[in-house]
């Protein structure tokens, strides 16, 4: 009889920088933990607040906050270097020819591109699942809401981008063929390093792209404060991810007082479900007090847990 095989739940905490998205996450990790779940919380967030949080250091490597939940830091930087360091590998292995030109002193230059901080976080988050081994719930702190959004979209948009670069590769290849067959008559048989490369990108991407629609895999937490700006930024959020058919799950109201009204909030957010975490007195910080907090909250746990929660199925 095989062994059942579970996959872990993303759980994505986003939303204007100030608002406690990494308060959020860090009660949500540290509640699903007291209740025997096996948690990586992940910072992702180059400000990595975690360790303020819960008063002690993070890295790459996890930590143990208690027997269930662990939390590491994202290096934003060294993935970086991964990413770039991969792309050079592939030019030297398939533009062999190129190396004549010594393109290696331009990697530097590209590490201050646009968009190469969204290509490596996408990178790091590979990697975490793929050595995610028996953790229930990987929960992410996510960067302010510009990179945030980058990083969803990434696949959507990178897969407009290989699906014309192979439809164009496999034109110049149509071309190839014809000049082939003029001068020798047969086919050429070397198979097509850039156009396998491009079939394998996709692949990788239509994946991402599915793990971060399943909504029995990922859930995303959008967390505001009852203020104005909060509140139209995260409307603005949920629009742009909308454009992508990305949903958000659940909205983290954050700082509330009895002076607020609910109301327009629900009214605006009526497609989620919302979690309140009232104001508190004291600052939310050390253990002890995350967990007194805990333990005086209402905590809706149909939000992140449900018949679902460790599905079999793989996500993709």
């Amino acid at each position: 009889m095989k062994e059942k095989i579970s996959y872990p739940k993303n759980i994505f905490f986003l939303g204007k920088g100030g608002a406690g998205k990494s308060t959020s996450a860090a009660l949500t990790a540290l509640h699903l933990s007291r209740n025997n779940r096996k948690t990586l919380l992940i910072s992702m967030d180059p400000a990595h607040n975690q360790s303020d949080i819960f008063e002690q250091r993070f890295s790459e490597k996890p930590v143990a906050v208690n027997d269930f939940l662990s939390v590491i830091e994202i290096d934003t930087e060294k993935w970086i270097d991964n990413y770039l360091t991969d792309i050079q590998n592939q030019v030297k292995r398939t533009y062999a020819y190129l190396t004549a030109f010594n393109l290696e002193k331009y990697f530097d230059i590209l590490k201050f591109s646009p968009g190469i901080e969204e290509y490596a976080l996408l990178l790091a988050f590979q990697n975490i699942r793929k050595n995610a081994g028996n953790t229930d719930y990987l929960i992410f702190d996510m960067p302010p809401t510009a990179l945030t959004l980058k990083f969803f979209t990434l696949p959507d948009l990178s897969l407009v981008w290989l699906t014309n670069l192979l439809d164009l590769r496999q034109k110049i290849l149509d071309k190839k063929e014809i000049v082939s067959r003029i001068k020798t008559g047969k086919k050429e048989l070397e198979t097509d390093k850039i156009k396998s490369k491009l079939q394998q990108q996709i692949t990788t991407y239509q994946q991402l792209k599915t793990l971060i629609k399943d909504k029995e895999h990922t859930i995303l937490n959008l967390v505001l404060n009852p203020d104005k700006l909060s509140f139209n930024e995260s409307q603005l959020i949920i629009k742009k991810l909308a454009t992508f058919q990305i949903p958000v799950s659940n909205i983290f109201l954050n700082k509330y007082h009895d002076n607020v009204s609910i109301s327009p909030i629900k009214k605006a957010f009526d497609q989620s479900k919302i979690q309140i975490f009232p104001q508190h007195n004291t600052e939310l910080t050390g253990l002890k007090n995350l967990t007194d907090y805990l333990e005086k909250l209402e905590w809706d746990i149909q939000l992140i847990e449900n018949q679902n929660s460790f599905n079999s199925k793989k996500p993709f």
